[in-house]
């Protein structure tokens, strides 16, 4: 089969031949149809400071897919062939205190798909029967692929009650602009999103964001007078990863205001904990997706109307993937599907 592979510690990857793996007994065999290209994998393709310290070659990377069941192992019971499917990235051990305690999502030997072992950029993968999530009829493979980080949107937009609440959010990648959506679907009154990209902000505008904010050449202060806000955000949502961030949050957010993280800084950030504190703010780190709430939750909303669809930007055969990165690496595109069928 085909694979995109890291094979040497260096940037780059090859399209390479290589066997098609086989299901264990409580695995599942998928082809792939599509995967989407997510921030890990742009940090392993590029080689930067964390894959070098966390990646082991040779491995397939990708996380985000969809795809047809094609074998399952002699003990699979709730997948059979045929069925379509996306897959949780996250296998946990099922020993710790949080698996046992119901707490996937806080498993400390969680092991990652296209990080630990073998991911979606390929013909076919093998996972466990527990990380499968079967899809309804009718659903679009495209939109079936970036599940994945669809549920880190939802994660965080659900972590705190959302019904008239001011939302401000600091990044318009794909995840910040979902988390809007998802915002505006539980019932939020007014959300702002910032960035610096203005192809992304106006892509943000196109979703129903309320103002979209370039933070080079605006001001939020100003913002919150347009909009007649007296008393600060109420719940923020960090997904840019940049060190100025928090602090700009911070600075805009009211008592009691909560903050879900999810955006990966680049280096330390100082902020004014007395702030914190004296302004009993909540601040909540936010990584992956609630096994398996969020997919129940998502799964949900999009079948009650939920369109994040637009977010897909791009649609490229895998062939392509060298100029799939590309684009992805840019801060003008949003979410890029790859095609593998």
């Amino acid at each position: 089969m085909k694979a995109l592979r890291k094979i040497e510690e260096k940037p780059g990857f090859v399209l390479v031949d290589v066997p098609e793996p086989s299901p264990d007994l409580r695995e599942v065999k998928i082809r792939v149809l599509r995967t989407g290209i997510c921030g890990t994998d742009l940090h392993i393709q590029s080689w930067d400071a964390w894959a070098s310290k966390t990646i082991k070659v040779p491995i397939t990377p990708g996380h985000e897919f969809s795809g047809t069941v094609v074998e399952v192992g002699a003990e699979v019971t709730s997948v059979k062939v045929g069925d379509f499917v996306s897959g949780e990235g996250h296998i946990v051990c099922n020993l710790c205190r949080n698996c046992r305690a119901g707490r996937r999502h806080l498993c400390m030997n969680t092991v990652g798909i296209g990080v630990n072992r073998d991911g979606a950029f390929a013909e076919f993968i093998c996972m466990p029967e527990s990380n499968v999530w079967k899809h309804e009829a009718g659903m679009d493979p495209d939109l079936a692929a970036i599940f994945d980080p669809l549920g880190n949107a939802v994660h965080v937009a659900l972590s705190f009650p959302l019904v008239g609440e001011d939302v401000l959010i600091t990044g318009a990648g794909p995840i910040g602009i979902m988390a809007a959506q998802v915002a505006r679907f539980a019932g939020a009154r007014y959300i702002v999103i910032t960035d610096i990209s203005e192809d992304r902000l106006t892509l943000a505008r196109s979703m129903g964001v309320d103002i979209a904010v370039n933070v080079l050449h605006e001001n939020l202060g100003d913002v919150m007078k347009t909009l007649g806000m007296t008393e600060g955000f109420d719940v923020a949502f960090e997904m840019s990863g940049s060190p100025a961030a928090l602090p700009q949050i911070l600075e805009f957010v009211g008592h009691g205001a909560r903050v879900a993280l999810l955006g990966l800084p680049s280096k330390p950030i100082e902020i004014d904990w007395a702030k914190v504190i004296t302004n009993m703010v909540t601040i909540k780190g936010i990584y992956g997706r609630e096994m398996f709430e969020t997919w129940y939750a998502m799964t949900a909303m999009i079948k009650k109307g939920l369109d994040i669809s637009p977010v897909i930007t791009h649609k490229m055969r895998y062939t392509d993937w060298e100029e799939a990165f590309r684009i992805a690496s840019m801060s003008n595109a949003g979410k890029i599907v790859l095609d593998w069928s």
